[in-house]
């Protein structure tokens, strides 16, 4: 039950739309979500897989949100609209986490035993990014809306693209490749046959000069 009030003072913290806590307890989808995982949580610990299942597909249905019940998470977790959301059986959440709409902790399917991520305290995972794989996001990390997070993260970094990469590490940006003024290896490739070509008609023309 502390766990759900610290849910619960977490988001009207980080939520400037929400007016008090009886509007979060009664309309609020991502807290909903989260009270249905801490009862299936409390049951699968307690090895009744069967009804820890049952509780969680309740979720799902109600709220959009499915976490597994053997998921780890820990306290005032924000699922901020929380339609979407899918958190995986071996994920582990850290405390003050902040998930946006459609956010995939999931696994790539080629992992056995630990096959989800590990978020540290305080990250945020933006809308309709998915971190996939057995690995650790650091705390204090974001992961930009969209990303596709293959690797670990180490904390306090910024990630973003599609696969993800650290473009911002302790508040200092990181020198990344230039997606937009790439040189086209075709266009290269064109500029080199067109040089070596003239050189040959004027080894050609020199040739037949020398005949002539």
């Amino acid at each position: 039950m502390n766990t759900l009030w610290q849910d619960l003072k977490s988001i009207k913290q980080r939520d400037p739309a929400a007016r008090n806590a009886l509007e979060i307890i009664f309309l609020y989808s991502g807290f909903h979500a989260l009270v249905f995982y801490r009862v299936s949580h409390g049951l699968y610990r307690a090895h009744l897989f069967f009804l820890a299942r049952l509780v969680s597909q309740l979720g799902r249905f109600f709220t959009g949100v499915e976490i597994h019940p053997g998921a780890t998470i820990g306290k005032g977790l924000f699922i901020d609209h929380g339609s979407g959301v899918v958190i995986g059986e071996t994920a582990v959440v850290g405390d003050y986490c902040t998930l946006y709409q459609g956010v995939t902790l999931g696994g790539t399917g080629k992992d056995k035993g630990k096959r989800h991520p590990t978020l540290g305290d305080n990250v945020l995972v933006g809308a309709g990014a998915k971190v996939l794989g057995p690995f650790t996001v650091g705390s204090n990390s974001k992961i930009a809306a969209g990303a596709v997070v293959l690797n670990e993260v180490p904390p306090d970094c910024t990630a973003v693209g599609v696969p993800a990469r650290v473009v911002k590490r302790n508040g200092v940006k990181q020198e990344v490749l230039d997606q937009v003024h790439m040189p086209d290896p075709v266009s290269q490739e064109l500029c080199k046959l067109l040089y070596r070509i003239e050189q040959l008609e004027k080894q050609l023309e020199e040739q037949a000069g020398g005949h002539s």
